[in-house]
């Protein structure tokens, strides 16, 4: 080179980059081919925020909308062998729109203001997602005496009718089926969905929502939402429920004697939002000022904030969200008045909340004490917590308990919702599940043996026990749920007595110190096969005696039978086929009516063993004609 010229020189262009890579893809083939843009994650029904929970929010929230503009007043629901219907007897969409509104990106009634106010989404995007997932879809409406009604298959036009008279209500139906080439072997859970109506039914009083002929209707909004959390009994709480209701924010909270974490249910424009969002921050921050100030005194914030339980609620026009799921609300200003989020609910909160504390002197009294046994509390375990912290480090240098993954549920990126921390027992089983895992999205944890029985106990334990407080650490959740960082916890123990204990031990512990997590639905149990059968030109993997024998039937005589007692004896490249994309996981489920308390006493209490075994007895069955000895627990 010449004069510090630069020589540049044409480099040729890659060959595996040229027009034929250029794609164009149709509206449905781009949700059908990144459905994580629009539904979250697909799953197959076994997690509560699966995408076909996601399709059934979708349609309902354009029910809800209705109710909310003032049209309609019950919503019919119908689930059936996998199929949905929906019946709204709102407006009914526009027939001559009908198609563009379910079938085209980009267009529906809610980019109009004046049609729906303080609406769920403004994307008018959610029913086309439904649309395309679905291996059938229709949609029927009926508006002043006439209908029409398209269908599809997987956003594919199959059929639209012309309008024709009726005499029906005015309204929309809505039917899908989804595909299973999204979701797989899906199945509804029916828990999943109760909780889902019933917060339509809390967040809508008045609204009558029937699931397969059942109905769900509140008349006290956040106040009976909270009362249900609680398993509908006030004396676990310190305090009755207090509930503000102004304008366009609702709220409901109280103190938990039966746990020391936060505990919030938080809505905007009746979409659940369980990473919170400005409406939470700001009620937080709301609920600290105002004890503060009526007690003048400077109490810590996690004293205040220790063991609250709290449901809150906000409308805005234009909700702003981060993500098509709306897990997290992030709008700033209460339109058009430009008053910000903040500012609106301190205001409510202060005035409010001040009043009730100087009107009921009692409550006052036993909300300070509870802030002094919290503070109390946390004095008590600052020092173990110092040490537990220090000793957690050291091991974490040269820790092999844990096998970490690259992604975690508490960033931002796409497959946090696929993260997942596999607890395992024993060295052989976390052996073959690491070398098989995604090590992406999955993460191994292994216990040394069974862990301790914790029933009763104080969190004390968590610290000082080298296992508890590894655990813990790996999973980020001493401070707060909202740090979780797995989506989903899979407990993977052998499928035999020593295995069941495990489990047991493992649910104690979570349901003892960590609730939030088994009732966010973050707690799975493992499903993995008890047989394997295969010929020469094929292999059926058995989680039953049932499967078991249509997989003999279906291969003919003689395949080769293997039973697996545990799961150190299924080898790495087996595992994959379990913890991949066809993963089977049980979850852990709270009913709302379930006595935690109760039922772990029940089950690990050391002051009942004649009533346990008598409840054994009873409930035992023996299976020998498969010529595998099975113990099953009825009940």
């Amino acid at each position: 080179m010449e004069n510090n010229e630069l020589d540049f020189v044409n480099i040729p262009v890659s060959e595996d980059y040229s027009e034929d890579n250029i794609k164009h893809l149709e509206w449905n083939e781009h949700i059908r081919t990144r459905p994580g843009m629009y539904i979250g994650k697909a799953g197959d029904g076994s997690a509560h925020d699966d995408g076909i929970y996601i399709l059934l929010k979708e349609i309902i929230d354009n029910c809800i909308d209705e109710y909310v503009m003032g049209f309609g007043k019950s919503v019919e629901i119908s689930i059936i062998d996998g199929t949905v219907r929906v019946r709204d007897y709102g407006r009914g969409i526009p027939l001559g729109s009908l198609k563009n509104c379910v079938g085209q990106m980009n267009t529906g009634g809610k980019y109009d203001s004046k049609a729906f106010k303080k609406s769920v989404g403004l994307n008018g995007v959610g029913t086309k997602a439904v649309n395309a997932t679905s291996s059938h879809f229709k949609a029927q409406s009926y508006r002043d005496g006439k209908t029409k009604y398209v269908e599809y298959s997987k956003g594919v036009l199959l059929t639209e009718t012309e309008i024709i008279d009726s005499e029906e209500k005015n309204g929309t139906e809505i039917t899908f089926t989804p595909d299973k080439e999204v979701f797989g072997n899906y199945h509804y859970i029916m828990e999943y969905v109760e909780e889902m109506i019933w917060n339509y039914a809390f967040l809508n009083s008045g609204l009558a929502l029937y699931v397969n002929g059942q109905k769900y209707q509140a008349k006290n909004g956040l106040y009976d939402l909270l009362m249900r959390k609680i398993g509908g009994k006030e004396e676990t709480c310190a305090y009755p429920i207090i509930h503000i209701k102004e304008g366009d924010f609702e709220c409901a909270f109280t103190h938990s004697n039966l746990t020391s974490n936060e505990e919030y249910f938080s809505f905007a424009n009746g979409q659940y939002n369980p990473l919170g969002g400005t409406h939470l921050n700001s009620f937080r921050e709301a609920i600290a000022k105002t004890i503060r100030e009526f007690y003048n005194k400077d109490y810590e914030i996690s004293d205040i904030r220790s063991s609250l339980v709290a449901a809150i609620s906000i409308k805005v026009m234009n909700p702003e969200y981060e993500g098509q799921t709306k897990t997290k609300f992030s709008s700033t200003l209460m339109e058009p008045d430009g008053v910000t989020i903040r500012a609106y609910i301190t205001d409510i909160i202060k005035r409010h909340f001040d009043k009730f504390l100087h009107i009921n002197s009692e409550v006052a009294e036993a909300l300070m004490r509870k802030i002094l046994q919290n503070e109390k509390e946390r004095k008590g375990m600052a020092n173990i917590k110092k040490l537990a912290k220090e000793s957690a480090k050291k091991v974490s240098l040269n820790n092999k308990k844990l096998r970490e993954c690259r992604i975690h549920y508490n960033t931002n990126h796409e497959k946090r919702l696929e993260t997942t921390l596999f607890i395992t027992e024993g060295d052989s089983a976390s052996g073959s599940i690491t070398k098989s895992r995604n090590a992406q999205t999955q993460a191994v944890f292994s216990l040394r043996g069974k862990p301790l029985n914790c029933l009763g106990l104080t969190k004390k334990v968590v610290y000082e026990n080298e296992e508890f407080n590894l655990l813990q650490a790996a999973l980020n959740i001493d401070e707060s749920i909202e740090n979780l960082r797995y989506n989903n916890i899979v407990i993977a123990t052998d499928a035999d007595v020593d295995g069941m204990h495990i489990r047991l031990l493992m649910l104690i512990f979570f349901l003892q110190f960590y609730p939030d997590v088994v009732r966010d639905g973050h707690l799975y149990i493992l499903q993995t096969p008890l047989f394997r059968v295969r010929n020469k030109k094929k292999t059926i993997y058995c989680y039953s005696d049932e499967e078991r024998i249509e997989a003999i039937k279906s291969l003919g005589t003689n395949p080769e039978i293997t039973r697996f007692k545990g799961l150190g004896e299924i080898s790495p490249d087996e595992f994959s086929h379990f913890i991949g994309p066809n993963i089977r996981l049980e979850p852990i489920i709270l009913r709302h009516d379930s006595s935690i308390l109760e039922l772990l006493k029940f089950y690990m209490g050391g002051k009942n063993p004649p009533e346990r075994q008598k409840y054994i007895i009873d409930n035992l069955r023996m299976e020998d004609d498969t010529n595998i000895d099975s113990l099953e627990l009825i009940g």
